[in-house]
Order: C-alpha cells, then structure tokens, then sequence
C-alpha cells in the first residue's frame, strides 16, 4: 500500500520541523562537554527553556515561575478582601436608607393629608423606627439579626433585605458545599438533608480509616459520588481533594482583619443556624487538618489593592491563588523533565495560558526523546550518553567548529593530484593511458546515452569510459593532549579545549578511518582517557600543570602505531609539576629547574621517535611562550597562540591541512 504526499508552497504559516532529538542534544552539547552530566544539561535546559528548529520558544521553569509572581502580585496589588465584608455591609446600610426614605416619606404623606392625629401617629413612628435603625449594632451579624426583627416600613426595603439574605444563604451554603463537592446548585430543602446525610457518612467514613479500619470507601462513593466530580479513586484522593478546598476557605479568613473575620464568622452562624450541619463540619475540618497537615492551613495572602471583592470573587481568586501557590512549588522541586509529566496541564493551562502548558508539556517529554532516539540511557538511576550519543556530540561539535569557518578554508579538502590509492574520492574522470581501470559504470553509460541518444544496445566507445578518482593514502597518528588544571576553567578555556577534543575525534573517526587518535588529560598528573571520557571529564580541583607525564603518556599510546605521528597539546599553563625518579609528583610555582628540566628530557625522548609536538597556547604568558618556543626548536614542531574564541579553527585546519601535505609529499 503506496503513501502519498502533497506539497505546496510555503506561505510563511505552515510549520515545519518541530523539536526532535537531535535538535534537543544540539541544544545542550555545550552544556554536556562543559559539566559532562546529562542530568544538569537537561536541568539547564528544563530551567531556561530554548528555541526549537521552527524559530518557536519553549518556555523555561524560570520564565513561568516569574510569570506565575506577576499574576501573584497582580491579585493581590489589585483586589481589597475587604470587599466581602464591604459588599454586605453596603447592601444592608441601603436598604436601611430606603427605609428611612420611606419613613420620612410616610411623614409627608401624613402632614399633606390635613389630617393632625394621623400626622402625629406617623411622627412618632417615624422617630421610634428612626431611633431603632440608629440602634442597629455596627457588626454584620448584629445588624442583620436586627433587622431580622425589624417590622419594615417600606415593601421595597423589606424585599431587598429578604433577597440579600438569601443570597447571602445561598452564596455561603455554596462556599460550604464548594468545599465539599463543587457539585450541587440551588439546594433544596431535600438536598440539604442529603448533604447532612453525605457529611456524616463523610465523618464515619474517616473515623474508620483513622482507626485503621476499613473505610468503606467504595460503598460511600456509590451513594455520594454525584458530590465528588473529580471522581477520586480511594480514601486519600478524597481526603487531598477536601483539604484543599477547606484550606482555600480557610486562607481567605486567615488573609481577613480579625474585625472582619469575626464579622463573617458571626454571619455564618447567624444564617446558617443549623446545628447538626455545623457540627458535621466542624468534625470534618478537625479530621481534615489531623489527615492532611500539609494542606496549608495557616495560608494567608497580603491583599494591597483598592478593588473591592465580594464572596464569590474573593472564592475565585482564593482558589488561583491555591494553584499558583502550588504549580510554584511543583516546579521548584522539579529535579528533571520527566517529574514535569506529572503537571495538571489543564491546570497550568487556566493559570498561565496556553503557551505555559505547551511548554511544560514539551519539557516532560526531553528525557524520553533522546532516550527514544538511544542517545541517553539510564545507568543506575543515572542519564548517561550512548555510544550512539556520544557519537552525535562529537558531530555537533565538529560541525560547530566548521561553521566558523570560511569556505574557501576549509571544506572536502581534496587534493589537486590524483593518485592510485585505494581511497575513494568519489569524483570521476575520463579514463586516460596509464589509469588504474576502476570503471564508473553509471557515469560511463550516461556518457554512451549522451552521445549516441536513447535506445539499445548501448554502444560503448573508448571516449564514455568514466573512471573513479583516488587520492594517495596517508596514516596519521594523533594524541591530543589537553590540559585539565584549574586555571582552565578559571579563565574559560576549558569548554573550548573539549569541544576540540570531540570534534577532532569526530572528524577523524568519521572522515580519517584509518588514522589513530589517543586522548590524554593532564593536570598534577597526567592519565589516558577514552573517547566515551570526554563528556563527562571535568578539570582537576590540583595545582600544577604536568606536561612531562602527559608527553610520556602520549609517547607511550603511539609506540604502538605506525605512520606519521604527532602529539596535540592544548594548554594555557607553564610545566609546574613532574614525576620524580621514585615516582612521586612534584609541584612547585613558579616552574623550578628539575620540573622544566624532566618536560624537556620528555620532550627530546619524543623528537628521538620522531615525534612532532604541535602545541596551541591560550592566554599564553611570557614564561609560558618562552618554554614553548624552547620545545619547538628542539622538536621542530608548531606553535600557535591563540584564544579560546579561534582555539578549534587553528587545531581543526592544521589538522587537515597537515594531512594535505602528507598526501602530497607522497
């Protein structure tokens, strides 16, 4: 079965590659050559975010956690909690106003009418009702309670307070069942007995489990499920799922003046005068706080605007300011992009968009990707590179380096003479006398057709013989000496050093089969290192700088080979250590005789195997060029003096073009 595509033109919308593993291990090659731990440049990368082939920003941890401060500070800088108490408190003193209007207006009638013994009545009315509304105590419960008792003058008045006191019942019983289901609506009298009934088998429930008995869970559930939308799956979900709500409550009381807190709770009670529901939810509060201490009951927030908030608002924003308050500790505890999966992304995506969710999503999925693609594994509880991603590292670095340079520099470097080597350089030519006869075929018959035009047979003629062209073989063998000493890092040239380190592996691995190359790392002593090292090797917590057991390392690793061989050092440090006869390392800075004096003797030991010395200083002193201009003059080798920013143009060019002239000295 064939698969069909279609293609178009792009007209600046269609997107195109998006994030994939290799882009990913791109990313964080620095970061891996410079730590040498998968899970740091993961972290980094979970932290900071980055941008995918697309141009399309992922957004990092730190970008969302500022993000979820601004929205933080926006609430609270705007909103005035006060507002609950205010927006009652303004309701109640309107519609004692509106009485009062009535009971004045009763007095005009009155006096309007002629009539003086009903103008008197309603004088005295009028200054009874007056002085009663004056008595009214100053607390929302007091005031409501008295006008409770209060025989209303005005039709109007008396039905606006009836409809705020059912709103007020309303808006509390809701802010209770909220607490407790986020499920019913307009409670009938029928399904206020059945949420008794569900918060004391609520309370049993968790007395059970509290004893260690069998909670019953699942019977609760198939009564009361309906209460519970979220569907929680066994007794802790339900309990997690209960504190939270209880403890957004709970913060919006705390986060209240004690004189408004007291106010509301004095409401509370005045409204909702029902004694087994209070009971009931006063004993699931105490099992609530025992199961789930961590629930952030102490919770309070520090209100700053001037925008008041009535109940309902003031819920809302209690429960933002709950979820960002926890997406902030989940992300700060996140210590990889796998723990990110566990993200409530419907959750991130209310809080802080679309994008912010987007973002968190594709940061879950790092790890996974390159542990699909085989770049990373997991080795005792560890990330670790493959060889697969070991391989890739170099290749990203090597490729890092080339892009630097000019063109015209650097590129296939082939050489302008043919040879009769075996390697291929996958060019042809026409054949000619004398020519080895490695017949191109397709490219001999392309010439045949171009002559003859199309039909068959084909008609070969001594002109269409196309021929492959070789270049001469030469073997080079490298150890690459790198300095691992303190002063590395400390002045920025150990990244540079590494990356080299990898893209010459890299390059020579890849385009150089045939050739050898070793890796030494030197510090206060030197040691061999393998190519899988490399990532992962960091610099030496040591003082001193041991060129002499680095060069005798090296010197060992090409004993072995054939070929051209030459040693790389990459340094920015004098000789300040050595190996004593009895084996011991001496240090001491500034270089002494014996220490320059073993270095040279390596050095000439070297130039005896004919060995060349190709050193690359960075951030070179006096004392260092004047040492290395020593060596090179017994050694006949180069010196470069370079710097981190061109350290791989130097080794990488001199490289090949090393190889160039090997090839055409043959």
């Amino acid at each position: 079965m064939s698969t069909r595509f279609t293609y178009s033109r792009w007209d600046g919308t269609q997107k195109g590659f998006e994030l994939d593993a290799d882009s990913l291990l791109e990313a964080v090659t620095d970061d891996l050559l410079y730590h040498g731990d998968v899970n740091s440049a993961l972290r980094r990368i979970m932290q900071q975010g980055m941008t995918d082939r697309n141009g399309e920003r992922i957004t990092g941890l730190r970008d969302m956690l500022d993000k979820v401060r601004q929205r933080r500070e926006e609430i609270l800088d705007r909103s005035d909690l006060g507002g609950v108490y205010k927006e009652i408190a303004d309701a109640l003193d309107d519609i004692v106003d509106e009485e009062r209007h009535q009971l004045d207006r009763n007095v005009a009638d009155a006096d309007a009418s002629g009539d003086e013994r009903r103008a008197d009545n309603a004088r005295n009315t009028a200054a009874e009702k007056h002085m009663e509304l004056e008595m009214l105590p100053p607390d929302l419960a007091g005031k409501v309670r008295g006008l409770q008792n209060y025989n209303f003058e005005s039709a109007e008045a008396q039905q606006r307070f009836d409809d705020l006191m059912d709103k007020l019942r309303e808006q509390l019983m809701q802010q209770f069942v909220d607490q407790m289901s986020g499920a019913m609506q307009n409670m009938s009298p029928e399904d206020m007995q059945r949420m008794k009934d569900m918060m004391a088998a609520l309370n049993d429930m968790l007395d059970r489990h509290a004893n260690g008995e069998d909670p019953r869970f699942d019977e609760f559930m198939s009564e009361y499920g309906d209460f519970f939308p979220e569907n929680p799956q066994n007794i802790d979900e339900l309990i997690e799922l209960l504190a939270e709500r209880m403890a957004q409550m709970q913060a919006m009381m705390n986060s209240m003046t004690p004189e408004q807190r007291a106010q509301l709770q004095q409401l509370s009670e005045q409204l909702l005068d029902d004694m087994d529901l209070q009971w009931q939810a006063n004993r699931l509060g105490e099992h609530l706080q025992n199961m789930a201490p961590q629930a952030g009951w102490d919770r309070r927030y520090q209100f700053n605007g001037d925008q008041p908030m009535g109940m309902g608002e003031a819920m809302q924003a209690m429960q933002e300011l709950s979820g960002l308050e926890e997406l902030e500790n989940f992300m700060r505890n996140a210590t990889n992009p796998g723990a990110l999966a566990e993200a409530d992304m419907d959750r991130v995506r209310e809080l802080l968009g679309e994008n912010a969710a987007q973002s968190l999503d594709r940061l879950a999925q790092l790890t996974k990707m390159l542990e699909d693609e085989g770049l990373i594994n997991q080795t005792e509880g560890r990330l670790e590179l493959t060889p697969k991603g070991l391989r890739k590292i170099g290749q990203n670095a090597l490729r890092d380096l080339f892009n630097k340079l000019a063109k015209d520099k650097i590129g296939q470097h082939q050489m302008q003479e043919s040879g009769g080597g075996h390697e291929r350089m996958y060019e042809t030519k026409q054949y000619e006398y004398g020519d080895p006869f490695r017949l191109d075929l397709q490219q001999t018959l392309r010439n045949a057709l171009r002559r003859q035009g199309g039909g068959t047979p084909v008609r070969l003629e001594p002109d269409d013989f196309e021929i492959e062209r070789t270049e001469h073989v030469t073997t080079t063998s490298t150890v690459l000496m790198i300095d691992l000493s303190m002063s590395m890092p400390m002045r920025d040239n150990f990244l540079p050093a590494k990356k080299v380190a990898m893209a010459l592996h890299s390059l020579i691995t890849s385009q150089y089969p045939r050739d050898y190359i070793g890796l030494v790392g030197f510090s206060e002593s030197a040691r061999i290192l393998t190519a899988a090292q490399i990532p992962s090797v960091s610099w030496d917590f040591v003082y001193g700088t041991n060129m002499q057991h680095g060069f005798m390392l090296a010197r060992q690793l090409l004993a072995k080979q054939h070929g051209t061989k030459q040693i790389i050092m990459i340094t920015d440090g004098e000789p300040t250590a050595h190996i004593t006869r009895n084996g011991d390392v001496y240090f001491n800075y500034p270089p002494v005789r014996e220490t320059i004096e073993a270095t040279l003797a390596e050095v000439m030991r070297c130039t005896r195997e004919r060995i060349v010395i190709n050193t690359f200083m960075l951030d070179a002193t006096s004392g260092l060029r004047s040492f290395i201009e020593r060596i090179t003059e017994m050694n006949h080798g180069r010196a470069f003096f370079t710097t981190p920013e061109t350290l791989g143009d130097y080794v990488l060019v001199d490289f090949i073009e090393h190889k160039r002239r090997l090839s055409r000295a043959r």
